[in-house]
């Protein structure tokens, strides 16, 4: 299973400042999606949906010391400095399913997994334009891919057991770093989906 691990790195103007018990880990799971984000946009685009599991780093550390040899240093050192970094695993081998909805409804996971992410790609079209889409489902999708106003869309996002969510989007229009949405909900319907696998 690959690991992908938070560093350590200045917080974006969109990072989550709010103070209060959550803070801590709020800002550990937007600091997680950013990073999964990143990591999967380095594969480029039309890529399968991705899961992830999100462990607290320490706890793994103490539970699989074997860890360590696989973490950067400063990944070990955020660790030791906050017990809510977080560490992502992406989950390799996932069931068969017809779509998203589906593969997420099958998934669960054990005690120790702290929360999950998923990345996805999916085609958005304004508001204006989806009121004027085929009601036939096969005419829809021809009139979606072929509309000079769609966007493709990369969309990732987090869930802890504790509660909070984060998401990160990137359009295929404007694809950079620096032009990555954050939020807490910007697709109530997947973080949703995403924090049931939690349940």
């Amino acid at each position: 299973m690959a690991r992908v691990s938070t560093p350590p790195s200045p917080a974006p103007s969109d990072h989550p400042s709010a103070s209060g018990p959550d803070a801590r880990a709020v800002r550990a799971l937007a600091d997680a999606v950013r990073e999964i984000e990143h990591h999967v946009a380095g594969a480029g685009w039309d890529a399968p949906v991705r899961v992830f599991a999100l462990v607290r780093t320490r706890a793994a550390l103490a539970s699989e010391p074997g860890l360590a040899a696989q973490l950067d240093p400063a990944v070990l050192a955020a660790a030791e400095a906050d017990d809510w970094h977080l560490t992502s695993i992406e989950q390799e081998g996932l069931p068969a399913a017809d779509d998203l909805e589906q593969l997420l409804a099958g998934l669960s996971w054990p005690p120790a997994v702290d929360g999950a992410a998923v990345t996805v790609e999916r085609v958005v079209l304004p508001p204006e334009a989806e009121a004027d889409l085929p009601d036939d489902p096969e005419q829809a999708l021809s009139a979606l891919l072929a509309h000079p106003a769609r966007q493709d869309v990369r969309i990732a996002v987090g869930a802890l057991r504790a509660g909070p969510a984060w998401c990160a989007l990137r359009t295929r229009a404007h694809d950079s770093d620096d032009a990555v949405g954050q939020g807490p909900d910007f697709v109530p319907g997947l973080v949703q989906a995403v924090r049931a696998t939690l349940d």
